[in-house]
C-alpha cells in the first residue's frame, strides 16, 4: 500500500509542476500589460511607454521567463504569491481569509451532500421503479437542471424575504450558512446520489447477494455489505466533490455576499489583479490533483486489485 501511494505521488509531482507553469504564464496571455494595470491602479494620469518599461523592470518582468518562473514557484511554495496590483497588499493576506471562509462553506455543504447522496441513493436503489424512486429522480432532475443563480434567487425571495427566516447576505452566524449551503446541496446531491444508486443496483445483481439471500442472511446485513462495495465506486466521485464545490461557489458567494474566494476572484478579474487570479487558479488546481490522489489511495486501500494497475 505504501509503495502504491509513493508511485501515485511520483505521478503527481511532475503534474503539479506543469500546472504551476501554465498558471504562471497566465500574465502573458492577458490583453493588457501587467505593468499598465499597476499604473492604472496607482492612478497615474499619463502612462507613457517609458513609464511602462520602468514598471516592468520594477516588477522583474524584463528578466527571462524561466528565471521569473523559478523565483515565483519557490515563493509560492512558501505561500508568497506576490503583492496585489490593486491594493499593494500581499496576495496571501487576501487569499488566506477568503479561502478559509470558502472552505467552511465547502466542508459543511460537502458533509450534507454525502449524507443526502448516500441516503437517497440507497432508498432509490432498494425501491427501484417504485413511486419513491421515480419521484426522487424526477425532482432531482428538475432541481439540478435549474441554474444556481435562479435557485438562489428563489430561496432568498421565499425564505429570507417572505418568511424572514434567514439572512440574505453576509457571514454573521450559523443561520448565514442555511441558504448558500442549501443551494449547493440541492445542486450537487441530485447528481451524486445517482452514482450511489447506480452502483447499488449493480451490486444488488451480483451473485454474492443471491447466495447470501439463499443462505438466509438478514436483508439489513446484505444491504450494508452492498453499500460498502458500492462506496468503492463513489469514493472517487466524492473525492472530487470538495474541490469541485470549492471552484463553483463563485455564483453562490456573490449572490449571498459571502466573503470567500468566489467574491475575491470576481473582483480581481474585474480589476485585472493578476497575482490574485494566478494564486486562485494554482490553489484550485492543486486541490483537484491532491483530492483526486487521496481518493485513488483510498480506493486502493479498499480494493487491493487497484494497486496493481499503476
Amino acid at each position: 500500500m505504501a509503495l502504491y501511494a509513493l508511485r501515485r505521488i511520483g505521478v503527481v509531482v511532475p503534474l503539479l509542476v506543469v500546472i504551476s507553469f501554465l498558471t504562471f504564464i497566465l500574465n502573458g496571455l492577458s490583453p493588457m500589460d501587467p505593468a499598465e494595470v499597476v499604473l492604472h491602479a496607482q492612478g497615474v494620469p499619463s502612462i507613457t511607454a517609458e513609464l511602462i518599461e520602468t514598471t516592468r523592470a520594477e516588477l522583474g518582468m524584463d528578466r527571462p521567463l524561466l528565471a521569473r518562473y523559478g523565483d515565483w514557484l519557490l515563493a509560492s511554495l512558501q505561500l508568497d504569491f506576490g503583492d496585489s496590483f490593486i491594493t499593494g497588499k500581499p496576495v496571501w493576506s487576501l487569499l488566506g481569509p477568503a479561502l478559509l471562509n470558502t472552505m467552511k462553506l465547502t466542508l459543511v455543504s460537502s458533509l450534507f451532500i454525502v449524507l443526502f447522496s448516500i441516503a437517497l441513493g440507497v432508498i432509490c436503489a432498494l425501491r427501484e421503479g417504485k413511486w419513491v424512486d421515480l419521484s426522487v429522480r424526477g425532482l432531482s432532475f428538475l432541481l439540478t437542471s435549474m441554474p444556481a443563480y435562479l435557485l438562489a434567487a428563489l430561496m432568498v425571495w421565499y425564505f429570507a424575504v417572505r418568511l424572514d427566516l434567514f439572512p440574505t447576505s453576509g457571514m454573521e452566524d450559523a443561520s448565514s450558512y442555511a441558504l448558500p449551503v442549501a443551494v449547493i446541496v440541492i445542486s450537487y446531491a441530485g447528481i451524486y446520489f445517482r452514482v450511489i444508486r447506480s452502483s447499488m443496483l449493480s451490486n444488488l445483481n451480483e451473485d454474492y447477494v443471491l447466495y447470501g439471500r439463499a443462505c438466509g442472511l438478514p436483508e439489513r446485513k446484505l444491504t450494508l455489505h452492498v453499500l460498502r462495495n458500492s462506496l468503492q465506486v463513489a469514493v472517487s466521485v466524492f473525492g472530487l466533490a470538495i474541490p469541485t464545490i470549492l471552484g463553483s461557489t463563485v455564483v453562490v458567494e456573490n449572490i449571498f455576499a459571502w466573503p470567500g474566494l468566489g467574491t475575491l476572484t470576481v473582483n480581481s478579474i474585474l480589476g485585472r489583479d493578476y497575482p490574485i487570479i494566478q494564486a486562485y487558479v494554482l490553489v484550485l488546481a492543486v486541490a483537484f490533483v491532491l483530492f483526486n490522489t487521496v481518493s485513488d489511495v483510498l480506493n486502493a486501500a479498499m480494493n487491493p486489485r487497484l494497486r496493481k494497475e499503476l
